[in-house]
């Protein structure tokens, strides 16, 4: 009973203040209102080679316009983003020297105009291109933040060789890249459609000239489960109605942002994501109240899905539950704890979503285990026809039992688990 009260004045305390600014995903405090601030809009872009700054000059610029939309709406926004098609559509044609300093140019462009950028996936079926993974292996192995994926299965089956080139992406650029921080730019994707606003899954192909939306809403979830008390079917009504809410709300606002861009609105990915002490971990263990990894977990995981399938709207992306490791204080602890690992979060990915998201791996992991892991959110994802995703973060240099040692504001170290 204690804890169900604690959690509950918690989230007063955090309706009451404003919430602190997150990086990767960006900066920007939630209103005091409480409204849960906007993660991500994200919007999609064909390049050019040939004209591409003033592309991406452009796109800039109606997303800042975007953004004022949104907070003169009442939400905080805390990033916007750019998602380009597959990056060798506009790279083909240049030598590598050249595509590499478009692609920094890029990064150097997002840094400019305070916008993330995602340069889509470097393999989209089971025919992995040589060229296309040895540009992303230079791009991540120097730390470049420019985000990018690789579709390990989608609706023609499982792409196993993509499976063993995306581990061997891994495993190569956290030995290159500094603090091994490389493989944070980067998913391995499954069953995911085009149109999520959340990075690094986020892709399109031939789509450009839309917009999505995705919230920061963990906080949201906490209070509906600190005041249902471990009911479910109560919990996914009134999950539902009050992200749905939220859900209309965006889509109001994002009705004017279409107006005034002529951009299309894709979607909302209703997604509660986490950021750090914003924790979906602390939501899950406000549900009965207990540990997560304890019995009632997959429950939790369960009703935050369902909730959604409730929610009226115009939908995109993963539409279900985010367990990032490093990015969430209270998983970060239970991983520490040894309380949860792969085999738990894969368990709960079988009612929800999103796979295996910032786990940290000791430095010894091999390409062959890496390949088996991501194997295995490929098979689950395809099985159930769910997207799921894979960002693992093995540590060059670093044990099972020693901590990670990411140097980053919005990250949490945790304690690397063997394994087995």
């Amino acid at each position: 009973m204690w804890r169900i009260m604690l959690c509950g004045l918690l989230v007063v305390f955090a309706v009451a203040c404003t919430g602190a600014a997150h990086a990767a995903a960006g900066t920007g405090d939630g209103p005091a209102s409480g409204t849960p601030p906007v993660r991500a809009i994200t919007a999609f872009v064909e390049l050019d080679a040939a004209r591409y700054e003033e592309q991406f000059g452009q796109a800039a610029a109606r997303l800042h316009e975007a953004q004022a939309v949104f907070e003169q709406g009442g939400f905080s926004v805390q990033t916007l983003r750019i998602t380009t098609q597959p990056f060798m559509a506009y790279l083909g044609a240049l030598d590598r020297s050249r595509a590499l300093a478009l692609l920094e140019r890029l990064e150097e462009l997002g840094k400019t105009n305070n916008v993330l950028v995602n340069i889509g996936p470097a393999v989209l079926d089971d025919h992995p291109d040589p060229q296309a993974l040895e540009i992303l292996a230079a791009v991540h192995g120097r730390g470049s933040q420019l985000n990018a994926s690789m579709i390990i299965a989608a609706a023609d089956g499982i792409h196993w060789h993509t499976v063993r080139a995306a581990a061997h992406h891994v495993w190569q650029v956290a030995a290159t890249s500094p603090r091994s921080q490389g493989t944070f730019s980067f998913a391995a994707t499954a069953m995911l459609s085009q149109g999520a606003p959340f990075f690094p899954g986020s892709w399109h192909q031939g789509n450009g000239g839309r917009f999505s939306v995705g919230l920061q809403s963990a906080s949201v979830v906490t209070a509906v489960f600190a005041r249902t008390h471990g009911d479910a079917p109560r919990a996914i009504s009134e999950l539902a109605a009050t992200l749905g809410g939220y859900a209309q709300r965006v889509e109001r606002l994002a009705r004017q942002v279409e107006a005034r861009s002529g951009w299309e609105y894709w979607g909302f990915d209703s997604t509660p994501a986490p950021m750090k002490d914003d924790s979906i971990g602390v939501a899950m263990e406000a549900f009965e109240p207990s540990a997560l990894g304890s019995p009632g977990s997959l429950t939790a995981a369960y009703v935050i899905t369902e909730a959604q399938r409730h929610i009226p709207g115009v939908r995109v992306g993963y539409a279900g539950l985010m367990l990032p490791v490093l990015e969430d204080a209270r998983i970060a602890q239970r991983w520490s704890e040894g309380v949860i690992g792969i085999d738990t979060l894969l368990a709960y990915s079988a009612v929800c979503g999103t796979g295996l998201d910032t786990v940290p791996l000791p430095g010894d992991v091999t390409e062959a285990q890496l390949t088996r892991i991501i194997g295995d959110v490929a098979v689950l994802a395809f099985k159930w026809h769910k997207p799921l995703t894979a960002r693992l973060q093995p540590v060059h240099g670093r044990s099972a039992g020693e901590m990670s040692a990411f140097d980053d504001p919005y990250l949490v170290n945790a304690k690397l688990q063997p394994l087995r």
